[in-house]
């Protein structure tokens, strides 16, 4: 989070980023680095493990039936990112599937990691819930202990429809595993000499 602009003289809109990191899940640490420490929020993220997608797409769908809204089949809830999990839906998905996330609230100067895979909170207009007007500076990468998980994630967006955005294989694993293979081998072969001696 490289930027946050808190509006001068407007102490009922921090009263209101208050309440939303509090119906947010926050903890109290989190809490007292608003209020007590000053510093400055920027947005709220809701992260779940990367083993509850299947439950999470489930549950939302779930929620579509019921709301009377279809689900097609190119379509996918996550992916879409047409849902925003407020508190009442947080607590029933722990209810009713067993899944709890974490809330993170990313203050000024913070960076906030997102395994692959994981879920994470997304609402009609942005990834997270931007508690003021921020600027923050996203990037993806594949590290080697999420290749297979990467991988299996631009399987799945294979399956969305042509028109969504997600469609394409964004993170480019196949040339990510080509590269990381092409350079372990040419270091082996440089090394060749040294790695035979006794």
């Amino acid at each position: 989070m490289v930027y946050v602009g808190i509006p001068k003289g407007q102490a009922d809109q921090e009263e209101e980023v208050l309440k939303t990191i509090q119906d947010g899940d926050s903890d109290e640490l989190t809490i007292k680095r608003f209020t007590e420490g000053r510093e400055k929020p920027g947005a709220l993220w809701h992260i779940y493990a990367a083993k509850d997608t299947e439950k999470i797409r489930e549950f939302l769908k779930k929620v579509a039936e019921e709301q009377g809204q279809e689900n097609p089949v190119d379509h996918d809830p996550i992916h879409d990112q047409s849902w925003y999990l407020d508190r009442s839906l947080r607590k029933r998905l722990h209810q009713e599937y067993g899944v709890q996330g974490w809330a993170i609230v990313q203050f000024l100067g913070d960076v906030v990691f997102i395994p692959a895979g994981a879920p994470h909170q997304a609402s009609s207009k942005d990834t997270v819930h931007n508690l003021y007007s921020c600027i923050k500076v996203a990037e993806d990468f594949v590290s080697p202990e999420h290749v297979k998980h990467c991988f299996w994630l631009t399987q799945e967006f294979r399956y969305l429809s042509h028109m969504h955005t997600n469609h394409e294989d964004k993170l480019q694993v196949k040339n990510v595993i080509y590269h990381a293979v092409k350079d372990a081998v040419g270091i082996l072969r440089a090394n060749e000499s040294s790695l035979s001696r006794p």
